[in-house]
This record gives C-alpha cells, structure tokens and sequence, in this order.
C-alpha cells in the first residue's frame, strides 16, 4: 500500500474518533467517508488507546477485503468497546484518551536474522494458534530481536523458543504508526484535518 499523507492521516484519526465517541455514548455514527483512492484500498490495521499514558485497549486485523477507512472505523469502536482485557471505555475517559493508528503491509516471512527491532512486527502461528506483536512494542520495551521472538511465542500461547521449532510460522510486517499527538497544534487541541472529497 502506499504512503499515507498527512492528510489521510488526520482524516482516519478524525474518523477514528469520531466513531470512537459514538460507539461509547451509544449513538450511532453516520458518516460519509472521503473519496480517496488510497483511503479506499484494502490493508491491515490497529487501533490502539492510551489513557494518561496507558494502555486501554487494542484491537486489530492482519488483512481485510474492505476499505482502510471503513476498517479503521470498525476497530475504533471494538477498540473501545470489545477489547477483553479492560472494562469499556467510560464516556468520562473520552477527553483523556489518544488514539493511535498502525497501518500494516502485507506479511513476508522472515528469519530470526532479518527481523529489524523497530521496523518489523511479527505474526507467530503454530496451527490454531497465534500471536502477534506491532513493531512500537519492541522498541518500546528495548527488546532485542530475540526477546521479541519469545514474547510473540508467549502470546500466541506457544513455548517461549517455539520460533526455532520447523512446525512453527514468522512472518514479519511493517506499519505507518501514527497518533492525534502528531497533528496537535501549540494549544495542545487536536488540529482538525480539514479533509475534503475532491483531495
């Protein structure tokens, strides 16, 4: 897929929170999305929330037939709502949080060797079970390629050394990590995108 600019970058963002709010006052989100080519391809996505600072919720897909856009749309109101490792967002959380987008390309199979800390994100499968990491958490955390290895074994429920194992699969992507942080003017209000149609 190729490079998002800043304008579709602040219009998935825009889109994001906007069904980001609906979906937690429970209201029903209309919208009518840009006519951007790019916008409209077919491509993985997360969408991550951080509240003060913390982790408060993630959810994502590989691959999907439908449009960025409309992906991105979907996730931001399961990332909000469906993410089983925290209580839904609360609409009093809604000004505290920062939303944060990863726009994946296609998988490739890698070696343990060719995995790049920072660049790459892994997909970890053994049959039935899978893991995956996005490429920010291991250079958040300063994990070497092999820590990163173990712990996408770890979360796909696999032995920590199963990468080494023939039966196992690494595949590796890479994403346009992107959050309302960067489109913040000096006023630390969000810089509304200013996206239209014929863009």
């Amino acid at each position: 897929m190729s490079s998002l600019a800043d304008p579709e970058r602040r219009a998935l963002l825009e889109l994001a929170r906007r069904a980001l709010t609906a979906a937690v006052e429970r209201r029903e989100f209309l919208e009518s999305f840009p006519a951007n080519e790019i916008l409209q391809r077919p491509a993985g996505v997360f969408v991550t929330l951080h509240c003060r600072g913390r982790l408060r919720g993630c959810i994502g897909q590989l691959a999907s037939p439908d449009p960025l856009i409309q992906v991105v749309v979907h996730l931001a109101k399961a990332a909000a709502l469906d993410d089983p490792r925290f209580e839904p967002v609360h609409p009093r959380e809604l000004h505290e949080l920062e939303i944060e987008l990863s726009v994946l390309s296609p998988l490739f199979d890698v070696t343990s060797s060719q995995i790049e800390v920072g660049k790459h994100g892994l997909l970890i499968s053994r049959g039935w079970q899978r893991g995956v990491l996005l490429p920010q958490v291991a250079a958040e955390n300063g994990w070497p390629a092999e820590r990163l290895l173990e712990e996408t074994c770890a979360k796909a429920g696999l032995e920590r050394d199963a990468w080494k194992h023939p039966e196992t699969r690494v595949e590796a992507f890479t994403a346009e990590i992107f959050k309302e942080e960067d489109f913040r003017g000096s006023s630390g209000a969000p810089v509304k995108p200013g996206y239209s149609s014929s863009t």
